[in-house]
């Protein structure tokens, strides 16, 4: 089991995100007000403060939950070793793996901010299946 370090939100794409207190995820959607949210298979990005801790461990200063533009980061997972189609229940809320990094698009304002972006190697991808609030703190199960 993991838990929820932040949930995180941005109005538009390509940028870091600002932590909020809680989120509520809709189904067929994503995180409500963010700018990655829609019909598609990338609704919710998740990343792993484990995967952050390395970019720090580069010397890299001033990383904060969000600056990978990540709406979920986590704790106590490795999200890139979970198989497509898996299910994550969060409080309730039921996200189904899509996708496993992405490509980088090196242009981006988080590649120039940071010097490099985890993204694409570690972050993962999932759509909603069943909405509700998540919040820091939260357990994440993984299902079977």
């Amino acid at each position: 089991m993991g838990k929820v370090i932040a949930i995180n939100i941005s109005e538009e794409k390509g940028v870091p995100k600002k932590t909020i207190e809680q989120g509520e995820f809709v189904e067929g959607f994503g995180l409500k007000g963010d700018a990655h949210g829609g019909s598609w298979h990338r609704q919710v990005s998740l990343l792993g403060q484990e995967s952050i801790d390395k970019i720090k461990a580069l010397g890299v200063e001033g990383l904060c939950w969000g600056k990978f533009a990540e709406n979920i980061t986590t704790e106590g997972i490795e999200l890139y070793s979970l198989p497509v189609g898996t299910r994550l229940d969060i409080n309730g809320v039921i996200m189904e793996v899509t996708q496993i990094g992405k490509e980088c698009h090196k242009g981006c304002a988080i590649y120039h901010q940071v010097g490099d972006c985890v993204m694409p190697r570690e972050g993962i991808f999932a759509k909603v299946i069943k909405g509700g609030i998540v919040k820091a703190g939260d357990e994440i199960k993984v299902l079977a």
